[in-house]
């Protein structure tokens, strides 16, 4: 795997990429995107200065490969080739996906990058100071305050910063003059889930230490959802994994693209549900679909999810970003007031049990992260990634 590090690094892989324009011709829009976005997706691509890391670069790769030349028609290289057998994995796990809408993706995929790369924005605060967020994107605009989570190389996995500035983030958005909050994520994953390397550093005071930072942090991170007092809408742009859908039972309404999927694996991993889930699943899908996703790790596509209830509406990927946004826009129009107080009517009724049931998770999952069972499923994981 370090010939592979090696020979996918930044400037070899731009090289690669810098192929001649596109040779297919397209006289009108298809699905979006045209020729002309698709050439300056190229070009935009040559001004990343962040290392996407090696899987967004095959995806990349693979993408480019697709929409310029269609599936995958070329001979399987030796296993020993380990760099151009990277690629073409990525390139052939496309199948029959069209040139048009790899062309999209590969668009949508660019773009993201290079808005992760744009400087961080100064928030203003009520005193009139300022923070920046390391791990997120944070700004206002048209009445609605986007908080976009930054971490595109890792699936944008949350770490303990993270976490910290997701609070602090939404701190600023409850008092800030935005109509409506909106969560979302940068690439081509919404969330997966917590960084399973916040395991990884113990702190002194040992195991029962980490897991105690861990539980007081999770507790208040989930309370900062529960109590927030304007409507919050999750935009799913891709796989959500973990809390990232736990958390989708405290959100007021959630859109979701329709590659986007919706995975629970606390089992595997020897723990138990968070974010309100053992409460809000119940409520909203049943008891038998809920455990199903809780504790027996079903996927679910956009389409399922959507038909129990966790996502309010699936979107086509190719326009997926278009339609949500309009109508975010439209809904940012409505009176601000009207909006929190009818949110805090609908809150008020349930808000006290949230927080019981957010104490009750958090009480059981630090049990479960000192627990042999838990740590053993933890290594069993990394030591699978290593082997990637």
């Amino acid at each position: 795997m370090a010939a592979v590090r090696s020979l996918l690094s930044p400037a070899r892989f731009t090289r690669v990429l810098r192929t001649p324009v596109l040779r297919t011709h397209v006289t009108a829009r298809t699905m979006g995107t045209t020729v002309e976005d698709f050439d300056r997706a190229k070009a935009q691509l040559g001004t990343l200065k962040k290392d996407p890391g090696n899987e967004v670069k095959l995806k990349i790769y693979a993408l480019f490969k697709q929409a310029t030349q269609g599936p995958c028609n070329m001979p399987k290289p030796s296993m020993l080739d380990f760099v151009n057998k990277a690629k073409w994995d990525a390139w052939k796990a496309l199948g029959t996906v069209s040139q048009e809408e790899a062309r999209q993706k590969y668009v949508e995929l660019i773009t993201s990058l290079v808005a992760a790369e744009e400087p961080i924005q100064a928030v203003s605060t009520s005193a009139g100071s300022s923070v920046a967020f390391e791990t997120l994107l944070f700004n206002t605009e048209d009445n609605i305050t986007t908080i976009r989570l930054n971490r595109p190389e890792k699936k944008n996995a949350i770490t303990v910063t993270m976490y910290g500035e997701i609070v602090k983030a939404l701190e600023l958005a409850a008092k800030d003059d935005s109509v409506i909050t909106v969560i979302t994520g940068s690439g081509d994953y919404y969330c997966s889930g917590n960084d399973l390397n916040n395991f990884s550093q113990i702190p002194e005071g040992g195991k029962e230490k980490m897991a105690k930072n861990a539980a007081e942090l999770l507790k208040g991170f989930v309370a900062a959802f529960i109590d927030f007092p304007k409507p919050i809408i999750a935009v799913v742009n891709g796989p959500a994994v973990g809390i990232s859908v736990t958390l989708l039972g405290l959100c007021d309404m959630v859109y979701a693209t329709e590659g986007a999927t919706f995975h629970t694996p606390f089992s595997q991993l020897g723990q138990s549900p968070e974010g309100c889930s053992t409460y809000t699943f119940p409520r909203m899908m049943g008891a038998a679909k809920a455990s199903e996703m809780l504790l027996f790790n079903r996927k679910l596509t956009a389409t399922e999810a959507c038909a129990r209830g966790l996502v309010t509406e699936v979107f086509p990927d190719s326009t997926f970003h278009a339609e949500v946004w309009t109508r975010l826009k439209a809904y940012a129009k409505l009176p601000r007031n009207s909006l929190a107080l009818s949110k805090q009517l609908v809150r008020h009724v349930e808000r006290e049990r949230l927080h019981a049931v957010n104490a009750q998770e958090v009480e059981r999952l630090e049990e479960r992260w000192l627990s042999d069972e838990c740590l053993n499923a933890i290594v069993t994981f990394f030591q699978a990634k290593a082997k990637l």
